[in-house]
């Protein structure tokens, strides 16, 4: 069965892309490599105001799948998540994250991928990665172009999680709706802001405004993925963390050597 589906909305003016598999909406290759050919459907659709990314159930994403976090499988987990981002940042037409419940790790990262994101006020953001012994290359290049230094430092290094709330007066959140009103509030968006726009007008807005997200894609996330692969992978607390987290018990970090 399909993890993503597309629907088409307001007279084919708006493009619904919906994580569908529910509660979790893990975002493995399967589900990385589904979304990349929906997106590669809509790049000749001109008459496009708006990509919706969404999600079926309680939650938008827990984040990637953690197996394929592994030694054997990192290195096309990163290529195709990477790869992913890239592609809805040269999308046709604005981009807007519909969030409820939690959005982490790899879940945050293709949401920090989208130009605006409308969030109930109960949803989760967060990036976890530290918990596990790793980090989020695409978190890590993405947050500080949309958040800034400071605030990219706290959510990377202590893994903590952000509401709804507290991301809007963060300014990550374009428009935050009470919850179990995120539909309404995003159909009210469209509606004011982007319906009634220019669709050429709005494509060559987006493209203008992406510029330092996708110059983070391109420039920055290379060089921290070489850095995940080539040097985090070969410390032993990175592979004890994912193991740790896959056998559903306390992590054995290795005790670092005293140099006298």
């Amino acid at each position: 069965m399909s993890k993503c589906r597309l629907e088409m909305q307001h007279d084919g003016a708006v493009a619904r892309v919906v994580l569908a598999a529910p509660k979790a909406n893990i975002l493995d290759d399967e589900m990385n490599v589904q979304l990349s050919t929906i997106f590669d459907s809509l790049e000749k659709k001109r008459d496009l105001h708006a990509i919706v990314i969404s999600a079926d159930g309680p939650n938008f994403s827990f984040g990637a799948s953690v197996e394929e976090h592994l030694p054997d499988r990192i290195d096309g987990a990163l290529a195709r998540l990477g790869g992913l981002l890239r592609r809805i940042v040269s999308s046709p037409a604005p981009t807007i994250a519909a969030v409820r419940g939690h959005c982490l790790g790899g879940g945050f990262e293709l949401v920090l991928a989208c130009d605006m994101i409308i969030a109930e006020e109960t949803a989760q953001f967060g990036l976890p990665e530290i918990r596990l012994g790793v980090f989020p290359p695409a978190g890590a290049a993405l947050l500080p172009v949309r958040l800034g230094t400071a605030a990219a430092t706290s959510l990377v290094l202590t893994g903590a999680s952000w509401n709804g709330a507290h991301a809007a007066r963060q300014g990550l959140v374009a428009r935050m709706a009470p919850e179990g009103n995120l539909e309404p509030c995003v159909d009210a968006f469209l509606d004011e802001m982007l319906i009634p726009r220019s669709a050429a007008a709005l494509r060559h807005a987006a493209r203008a405004v992406r510029t330092p997200v996708m110059r983070a894609l391109l420039e920055e996330l290379p060089r921290l993925e070489r850095l995940y692969l080539d040097d985090l992978m070969k410390e032993s607390d990175a592979i004890e963390g994912i193991r740790a987290f896959l056998e559903k018990r306390e992590p054995r970090w290795a005790r670092p050597q005293v140099l006298v």
